[in-house]
């Protein structure tokens, strides 16, 4: 096996032979397989954007908070409760408690604790999935949900969500 290094053959046809054959590789199974793999996602989003059309029409509030880059709107954790007043939490079933600012690594973060009481899980989705679209810098650590089971609705949620926010 050790001969088989020291041939020359080895080195000046076998090598560029293989070398030579990487293109065709390339346009016979490569090429083929990315066509297919755009043609997919085109027809993906072309079943998705009708979706995306009524999302728009039946909550066009989504808008606002488009513009990640737009420091006009600053977080605050006081933006919570306004945030789960829009999402139909009352204030009375939201409370949030705040940690203190906290440096590490060169960068500022706070932590806080939202929990919200007696809420239906579409109310507590649409709470979460909108106070990460509007501050990308919030990040969700936590979350604990508990059924509420002595209630004739049985289904409402206390929920204990854990955030932090890097500034």
């Amino acid at each position: 096996m050790k001969d088989l290094y020291k041939n020359p053959v080895l080195y000046y046809v076998l090598i560029p032979v293989i070398v030579g054959l990487w293109p065709l590789l390339v346009w016979a199974v490569y090429l083929p397989k990315a066509k297919k793999n755009v043609n997919e996602h085109i027809l993906q989003y072309k079943q998705a954007e009708p979706v995306m059309m009524e999302i728009l029409t039946l909550d066009p509030d989504r808008l606002e908070f488009v513009d990640t880059n737009d420091n006009a709107a600053e977080f605050s954790w006081s933006s919570v409760d306004q945030v789960a007043n829009r999402c139909k939490i009352p204030e009375k079933k939201c409370e949030l408690r705040s940690g203190m600012k906290i440096k590490t690594g060169g960068q500022e973060n706070q932590s806080a604790t939202v929990n919200l009481r007696e809420v239906g899980i579409t109310e507590f989705s649409e709470f979460l999935s909108m106070i990460q679209l509007r501050w990308v810098n919030l990040q969700c650590e936590r979350v604990k949900l508990t059924k509420k089971e002595n209630l004739p609705d049985n289904d409402l949620w206390d929920v204990d969500i854990t955030f932090k926010y890097y500034y």
